[in-house]
């Protein structure tokens, strides 16, 4: 029963924003500078909201184990002081393409697809169960490999991003890993009936919806940049 479940959840790999044709073109080095700064600068939004998210999901967990271990999360996002961290890591990225960090902060800059996407992902967090919320972090399950061939696509084609901006990726291919381990136990431990187990595998469609449909906004808007 649990390998047909884990087994489940792991065919939303399909669906995963690996296989969006933004991502694909990304990582064929067919998109414009303009384009790989949109897809940075707008996804500053989701980075920022992700702390936030995460402290939703500790606010609606009863158990003292699982919101001591998950408040790491919040800790690697946040950092332990100004200019430490996820965030701040994604922001030295938004330096390393070029963009006006200014431009970044500012949310009346942001896609609208990719705002009404994000957000629907912060509100499911604070309205789900805790259990589905955990199990929407699954995606990380997928993206060592992404984050892998995204540090390679950058540096081959597009040699005019300082590589120093690239440690947020360089970092995530080794925290995904833990992270996903973890959150997959969580699951496996408190999912424990058939609707539980149900509503995590739908949590999880959910949160490759969110990045897909973040994709969708891109792609429609830079379409001509490639």
């Amino acid at each position: 029963m649990t390998e047909q479940f884990v087994a489940e959840l792991r065919r939303r790999a399909t669906i995963y924003w690996e296989k969006h044709p933004f991502q694909q073109a990304m990582l064929a080095g067919e998109l414009a500078p303009d384009a790989i700064r949109a897809f940075v600068s707008n996804r500053w939004y989701y980075q920022a909201s992700l702390p936030r998210k995460d402290a939703a999901i500790i606010a609606n967990c009863p158990v003292p184990a699982v919101r001591r271990r998950w408040l790491e999360r919040i800790a690697y996002h946040d950092g332990a002081a100004e200019g430490e961290g996820g965030m701040a890591d994604w922001l030295a990225l938004c330096d390393a393409v070029g963009l006006d960090r200014a431009d970044v902060l500012d949310p009346e800059k942001v896609l609208p697809g990719v705002r009404f996407a994000v957000d629907r992902y912060s509100a499911f967090a604070r309205e789900a169960s805790w259990v589905a919320g955990v199990a929407s972090s699954l995606t990380e399950l997928f993206a060592p490999d992404l984050m892998g061939r995204r540090i390679e696509a950058f540096r081959t084609h597009y040699p005019w991003i300082d590589p120093a901006g690239l440690a947020y990726f360089e970092k995530r291919c080794v925290q995904a890993p833990r992270e996903a381990g973890h959150a997959l136990e969580v699951v496996l431990e408190y999912a424990r009936t058939a609707e539980q187990r149900a509503a995590c595998a739908d949590a999880l469609t959910l949160k490759c919806e969110v990045l897909w449909a973040m994709l969708d906004a891109l792609d429609h808007a830079y379409r001509g940049h490639r």
